[in-house]
């Protein structure tokens, strides 16, 4: 019968045993690669393969592998092997001038860059160029809107309202107040045919319109509740009753800070004159063009998304208890939204966006 292989004895330098020591503690290391220090280190301390096993919880055969692969090639023994494969034939050159002619450059006849355009343009296939672009987060396709608020405040506004965010007043509560106006209940022409195995929910384009209502509602920061109210129509009137919601549903003990966009609703001398009376309301008007400053805007993207966008409403009555039904489920558990960026984050995100556009246009300018 005969003997059985005897395993190599492993011998570590001081450097070797260093190295491999860092690779078991740092926590960038893969935990591949931690697992093969742990081995060796094991292996130099005299310990059988088949009692190494035991204590990792791995193959015998592991262990026995990098092992000899360590006595062979030291540390480099323990890295991974090329994989196999043709090589990369798209050299790092090609994928720079698709991504700079992406960015800097348009198709002649079109405003922007198609896979097969560009794949025209470099030599490349349409997938190559695909892979490279969602490698780079390149989407010539798609584009996104914005307004640059031109309020003589801004600054101060972004600082008042922002600073209402990460340190509210004591003994107050402060409400995000908007409408969303002109809501309409829409009922489609034919039935929706249902969601099916394989197949999506069907609905068809044409629609009948069945009346509008208009949302007011107030988002409370603090605990993510929100109080809401329907109205057929949307002026100060509706506004002011609206106030009046408000002010019944905060205990009497507590300021309000209101955060409000510039809508003229909100400015008339109605308004005025009922803010007056009631000086536990402070009002803090956020900049023109800046919605995104008001958190009850979330909410509405929410309440679009999850209740109106594919409801289906035969009259005005249904879309109300609809919204409302959404205002009760949503207090049920509400979440507040976790403001994270300070005014000075803010205002520098800003001020770089300010120097890529003015940059841009001055390119076009030169082009």
């Amino acid at each position: 019968m005969g003997a059985s292989k005897r395993a190599v004895r492993i011998v570590l330098t001081e450097e070797e045993r260093e190295i491999l020591e860092n690779y078991t503690r740092r926590r960038t290391t893969a935990q591949a690669l931690a697992l093969r220090a742990r081995i060796i280190l094991r292996c130099a301390e005299g310990g059988e393969n088949t009692e190494i096993s035991v204590e990792l919880k791995i193959n015998r055969n592991t262990v026995g592998r990098w092992r000899q692969r360590f006595h062979e090639a030291r540390l480099n023994g323990l890295l991974d092997e090329p994989r196999p494969g043709a090589p990369r034939q798209i050299t790092d050159e090609k994928v720079e001038r698709v991504v700079v002619a992406t960015l800097e450059s348009k198709p002649k006849g079109a405003t922007h860059w198609s896979t097969r355009d560009m794949a025209k343009h470099s030599g490349l296939s349409h997938s190559s160029i695909g892979r490279i672009w969602r490698a780079f987060g390149l989407q010539p396709h798609r584009s996104d809107a914005f307004q640059l608020s031109n309020d003589p405040l801004f600054i101060e506004k972004v600082r008042d309202i922002v600073g209402l965010y990460l340190d509210p007043p004591e003994s107050a509560v402060v409400l995000c107040v908007d409408e969303k106006s002109q809501v309409q209940a829409l009922n489609r022409m034919q039935p929706v045919l249902p969601m099916m195995t394989a197949s999506r929910e069907k609905q068809t384009h044409t629609y009948v319109r069945n009346g509008t209502t208009s949302l007011f509602a107030a988002l409370d920061i603090a605990t993510g509740r929100v109080i809401g109210q329907c109205r057929r129509r949307h002026r100060s009137t509706e506004f002011i009753k609206f106030l009046q919601q408000l002010d019944e549903s905060v205990p009497a003990h507590l300021d309000v800070h209101v955060v409000l966009d510039n809508l003229q609703t909100h400015k008339t001398p109605a308004a005025h004159r009922w803010f007056l009376r009631h000086p536990r309301f402070h009002v803090h008007f956020t900049p023109t063009y800046s919605s995104w400053l008001n958190q009850v805007e979330r909410w509405f993207a929410l309440l679009e998304q999850k209740a109106l966008k594919r409801g289906v409403h035969r009259s005005t009555l249904e879309l109300e208890k609809a919204i409302y039904e959404f205002i009760e489920v949503s207090n049920e558990e509400p979440r507040p939204y976790l403001w994270t960026k300070s005014a000075d984050d803010i205002l520098d995100s800003l001020s770089r966006f300010c120097g890529r556009t003015l940059s841009s246009q001055g390119a076009l300018a030169n082009f």
